[in-house]
């Protein structure tokens, strides 16, 4: 993407919260650009639990984190948000006509009326797995996420982790790699059966490794790394190719640099009030759990009632003057109309 990106609304974070304020911003044609830290939509419930189920998200007696995500972007969809995945909002600047300017840490840059962080306990960081002399090698051949599958062209690679990001992109990045070598504790995954399955089909064609062990050390100069040390594997210790890593062993959540937009903060939360969930800066709302308000409560369906009250406050500045008229999905013809429910005349 090149040049300045204008939407009507900005929102930080693509989980159910995330997700959910598109519909509802929607509902009154406004148009939402969603940026998250992650590859996909689903936030903490499709990159840690996506097969863990919920019990109360009205309606559904039971369904998965990732299942939950589904129907959410199908019900979003008549709306056409744009994502930016991959991505860290990295700076915010309040411009002359009330607008904002947001930088992310790739330097694109992001303009407009309205700013939603619904980025649950804050940005997804990687952590660092426990491997002696790692740090010199991160970012120059050790990576925490895949941005180009064209930077792992041609390279012996070394996979770790046993949940889906590693086994999606083992079966991602074998048809460019050189080598693909998957390094998991133990032969059980955390993963979809289909992609293990796959794994392990593969590994029958010896089209790729898969080790049982822990990866005790690394080998290289200059940041570019030579070989891996697997341990605990019923070989022994062995040796392995390596010239790009990437190490899958969860997230941690960080405040990061939101903290630097000059919003009030409760104990590395956003403080808001229960009318708008606005925060201390007109214009910006925060929803979800990242949130803070007296009788609080980290729940989903929380998150999804903060979102219909911030949008109804986000239309007055997006459409200063213009009568709100609320209307329920059920009866509205119009509302029908912008789901696709009923065909526009």
């Amino acid at each position: 993407m090149t040049g300045t990106i204008r939407t009507d609304v900005l929102i930080v974070g693509a989980g159910p919260i995330g997700l959910f304020a598109v519909f509802e911003l929607g509902l009154f044609d406004m148009k939402c650009h969603l940026i998250d830290i992650l590859d996909r939509p689903g936030g903490q419930c499709a990159e840690l639990y996506p097969e863990k189920p919920i019990y109360d998200i009205p309606g559904w007696p039971s369904i998965s984190a990732q299942g939950l995500v589904d129907k959410l972007l199908e019900q979003i969809a008549p709306f056409k948000p744009d994502f930016t995945y991959n991505r860290m909002v990295s700076s915010l600047e309040k411009l002359e006509d009330g607008s904002f300017r947001v930088t992310t840490d790739e330097n694109e840059v992001f303009e407009a009326k309205v700013v939603v962080i619904a980025a649950g306990g804050g940005s997804f960081q990687p952590k660092r797995p426990p491997i002696p002399g790692i740090e010199p090698y991160e970012g120059k051949s050790v990576f925490y996420s895949v941005r180009r599958m064209e930077d792992f062209r041609g390279h012996d690679l070394v996979i770790v982790g046993g949940g889906d990001s590693a086994l999606d992109w083992t079966l991602n990045l074998q048809p460019v790699a050189k080598s693909v070598t998957l390094v998991h504790r133990r032969p059980e995954f955390r993963a979809a059966p289909d992609s293990v399955n796959k794994m392990y089909a593969m590994q029958e064609m010896k089209q790729l490794e898969f080790r049982v062990g822990q990866v005790a050390g690394l080998a290289g100069a200059d940041g570019q790394l030579s070989s891996a040390t697997i341990k605990g594997g019923p070989e022994g210790d062995i040796e392995v190719p390596c010239t790009r890593m990437l190490p899958f062993f969860g997230l941690t959540m960080k405040l990061g640099p939101i903290a630097e937009w000059g919003l009030n903060l409760h104990e590395n939360l956003i403080p808001v009030d229960t009318e708008k969930f606005q925060t201390s800066v007109p214009g910006i709302f925060a929803v979800g759990d990242i949130n803070w308000y007296p009788g609080k409560l980290k729940l989903i369906l929380s998150g999804f009632h903060e979102v219909a009250l911030m949008a109804q406050a986000a239309k007055r500045i997006i459409s200063p003057g213009e009568r709100i008229v609320f209307q329920y999905t059920t009866s509205s013809t119009s509302l029908q109309k912008k789901l696709g429910v009923l065909e526009a005349s």
